[in-house]
């Protein structure tokens, strides 16, 4: 009989961050990126296949100066991502990290408003031990039959990267644990033909081989769950921002990239059973939107928010005197360059102390121009941290300062390279610090731990017992990174202000920034006294 077969289709966008139109804030240049794209795609399978499943495995509203604004200045309106997920008719959204990092009450007003569940099986009420947003799982059942259960989990890793306050209350359950937990309690109580997990955290091994592609920290562990938990048809990932669909273990998995560049599908065929539908075959893929049109109906939905969003961009803020261009960010890692030691100077004037650590976070930061707007500074301070001072022993810093050394390699010809773990399989190039108020040496030519050669404070070596207040940002001092050496210190200060708004009030403090550098540290490759850069 032609009834005995059907199929379902189950669509995943994740790690969105913020986006929605189909360009880059930084540039204005046009690119293949955000939700209305992915509109357009969405609309055209329900149109066509109509038993669809379509779910958001977390990160959407953290990333672009439109949710910046929006956090900031306009959190009175609704928000447009719900519009948007309302509109495309999404029946979940699972919670990412970066869904904690304006802080608790825009993420439970968000919830509210959505007409969809918000799930996480694995982020409980403290005091209860219950899921805290209510639903860890849905059941579906679609138009023909199929009934499908998806389980909404997300990386305990949090407490290592988020500010405290904005998750006060919360306990993170071991996400393995928890799968394994509802997955088996969801396949007794609700008997589903499908049993989709939608996993807000990534690999921990390659898929095809399932050798260790990085520390095997617990942030990850996808691989874990289609190896160790019984009964699941279906993984989708994220968090990584890689784009990956194939088959682990006779679980299909998908992982769409970030920005929506991407979408991940599953295509399941069914075959009718006596308890109902039993898998056929399974299709997981990834959808580029390289050529697809954005979707004006969803554009419209929150082009009031951009248009104020591009005028408070173009703002002029301050002036810069000479040169804060970043030309090439790796040369920016070796050699001290202006745009770091200005961050350096912002974080220790608004924390009052005068050593500091940050990142040059991505390979796409540009430096400030001459006449330097809220564009510019968003563009380059991508993360809506905050600041922290930390009391650390003299032993702390060289620690961190091995870490950071760690981020280099040297290659076949004796030249300064990047160490692959900190490129595969997720670019880590924010896990690289550059310090200010040391003057310290690093000798990649040595082995990882003893790299750091000198190490001094106001010209005298750093005394190992010694204690010392660092600023830093919100998620190195909470240890993300692996950076060890910082959890659980004490924690002198906290500055609750946005960086990108320090550096705002920076300018209009200052008005005009020189470009200068110290040089108070260098990254060297030297054989016995044979010294290259």
């Amino acid at each position: 009989m032609k009834n005995d077969t059907t199929s379902i289709k189950i669509l995943e966008t994740s790690d969105i961050h913020g986006h929605i139109f189909p360009y880059l804030y930084g540039t204005k240049e046009n690119a293949a990126v955000g939700l209305g794209k992915i509109a357009t795609y969405i609309k055209d399978v329900q149109k066509q296949a109509g038993n669809v499943l379509v779910i958001d495995n977390g990160d959407l509203y953290q990333g672009t100066p439109l949710t910046y604004y929006y956090m900031k200045q306009a959190r009175h309106l609704p928000n447009p991502f719900i519009s948007i997920l309302h509109e495309l008719k999404f029946d979940a959204i699972v919670i990412g990290n970066h869904e904690f990092n304006y802080g608790m009450e825009p993420l439970r007003k968000a919830q509210q408003d959505a007409e969809f569940p918000f799930l996480s099986a694995n982020i409980l009420d403290e005091k209860t031990k219950k899921p805290y947003f209510g639903l860890p799982y849905f059941i579906k059942v679609l138009p023909n039959g199929v009934k499908a259960a998806v389980l909404g989990v997300t990386t305990h890793y949090i407490p290592n990267w988020e500010n405290p306050s904005h998750i006060a209350g919360l306990s993170f359950e071991d996400a393995l644990t928890s799968t394994q937990n509802w997955v088996s309690r969801i396949q007794e109580a609700e008997k589903p033909d499908v049993m989709i997990v939608s996993y807000h955290g990534g690999f921990e091994k390659d898929i095809r081989t399932g050798s260790p592609t990085e520390r095997q920290t617990g942030e990850n562990q996808g691989y874990k769950i289609c190896t160790e938990v019984k009964g699941i048809d279906v993984l989708l990932t994220g968090h990584q921002h890689r784009k990956l669909a194939g088959t682990i273990n006779g679980v299909s998995i998908v992982q769409p990239g970030m920005h929506g560049g991407s979408i991940g599908q599953v295509t399941i065929e069914l075959q009718r059973n006596k308890q109902g539908w039993s898998v056929l075959n399974k299709e997981p893929q990834i959808i580029s939107m390289e050529g697809i049109e954005a979707d004006e109906n969803v554009l419209s939905l929150a082009r009031n928010i951009e248009s104020k969003t591009q005028s408070w961009l173009d703002q002029p803020i301050g002036k810069i005197e000479g040169n804060m261009l970043i030309e090439d960010t790796f040369e920016a890692r070796i050699k001290e360059h202006p745009f770091i030691e200005f961050i350096q100077r912002v974080q220790m004037e608004a924390a009052g102390v005068s050593i500091s650590a940050t990142a040059l976070f991505s390979e796409s930061q540009r430096g400030l121009p001459d006449l330097v707007t809220m564009r510019d500074i968003v563009s380059n301070y991508i993360y809506p941290n905050t600041l922290i001072v930390l009391e650390l022993t003299g032993r702390d810093i060289h620690l961190a300062l091995e870490r950071s050394a760690s981020y280099f390699a040297v290659n076949q010809v004796g030249l300064l390279s990047v160490n692959a773990n900190f490129t595969t399989p997720k670019p880590q190039h924010y896990n690289y610090d550059m310090w200010e108020g040391i003057d310290y040496v690093l000798n990649i030519s040595h082995p990882i731990g003893k790299r750091v050669t000198s190490l001094l404070y106001n010209g005298e070596p750093l005394q190992e017992n010694k204690h010392y207040q660092v600023v830093m940002n919100n998620y190195r001092a909470g240890g993300g990174g692996e950076y060890t050496m910082f959890k659980n210190k004490p924690m002198i200060k906290e500055i609750q202000i946005d960086m990108t708004e320090l550096i705002a009030d920076y300018f209009l403090k200052h008005k005009t920034i020189k470009a200068a550098c110290n040089h108070n540290w260098k990254v060297v490759v030297d054989y016995e006294g044979r010294t290259s850069v």
